[in-house]
């Protein structure tokens, strides 16, 4: 089954900018089964990631369910639109990304219904990259009553309040306290991954990079919450991997199969 791409230009009112999505459809006109819809951060990063490729491949293999994929380019204001919503870091990074969660949830997902006519999705889930993992993380995560599942492929969890130099503790990491905060248990799923090499630094000393750490914190504080292992969370750590998109590429059939998986 081969892929068709087009391009959906939403004119955001709460971004105050025209915001460039690019829409991965399969192409068979026979398909029957309902579909599934994939939001994705750092649209822009789609020929790196080979997705195409990729989801073509896996269609071809009989793996894969039907999915829309719409894959959100990033702006020039990625730092301030991505992050936490209400909860901008020590450096006041993420300071719009309240206006993002509202442009996903009041213009996007209306503006894919009315692009493709497509009047109800199987399921629904939100992924991205660094950054961009954590924002999608964010988003679903205050907003279960829209999506299923969340993918975040070396997600910026060090996210915090407060700079190391300054005081910093565990407790200052943002999307961590988010979690022990929120009432109640969200209907989610997740699937995450780090890799090895995702980068060096080492807060606490432990011989475990940042990365690696503050996701299996996440890990923890969802099973706090009741979620369990292999149920509700998935966790992929690639031996060797890289914060790239070459990394994350080669791991995006394993999350592709996990989400919307024959």
């Amino acid at each position: 089954m081969t892929i068709t791409t087009q391009e959906l230009i939403i004119n955001s009112d709460v971004l105050g900018r025209d915001v460039t999505c690019t829409l991965l459809l399969p192409s068979d006109e026979g398909v029957m089964e309902p579909m599934h819809l994939l939001l994705l951060n750092d649209g822009q990063e789609l020929g790196n990631l080979k997705l195409v490729d990729t989801m073509e491949n896996l269609y071809e293999r009989n793996c894969l369910r039907p999915v829309l994929v719409v894959a959100i380019h990033a702006g020039e204001d990625r730092l301030q639109e991505y992050g936490i919503a209400g909860r901008p870091d020590y450096k006041n990074r993420g300071d719009k990304a309240d206006l993002y969660t509202q442009f996903v949830v009041n213009e996007l997902l209306p503006g894919i219904y009315q692009e493709t006519g497509i009047e109800h999705f199987e399921s629904t889930a939100f992924a991205g990259c660094s950054l961009g993992g954590l924002t999608a993380f964010d988003v679903a995560w205050n907003n279960p009553d829209l999506f299923d599942k969340v993918g975040a492929f070396s997600a910026s969890f060090w996210w915090r309040s407060k700079d190391l130099a300054k005081g910093y503790t565990a407790d200052d990491r943002l999307m961590h306290s988010v979690i022990k905060a929120t009432e109640g248990k969200p209907e989610l799923k997740f699937w995450l991954q780090t890799g090895t090499r995702d980068e060096t630094a080492d807060r606490n000393k432990n011989g475990i990079i940042d990365s690696i750490d503050d996701t299996i914190d996440i890990i923890i504080e969802l099973e706090k919450k009741g979620y369990t292992r292999p149920a509700d969370i998935q966790y992929l750590e690639v031996v060797g991997g890289k914060h790239d998109t070459e990394t994350w590429g080669k791991a995006m059939p394993k999350f592709l199969c996990w989400a919307f998986g024959k």
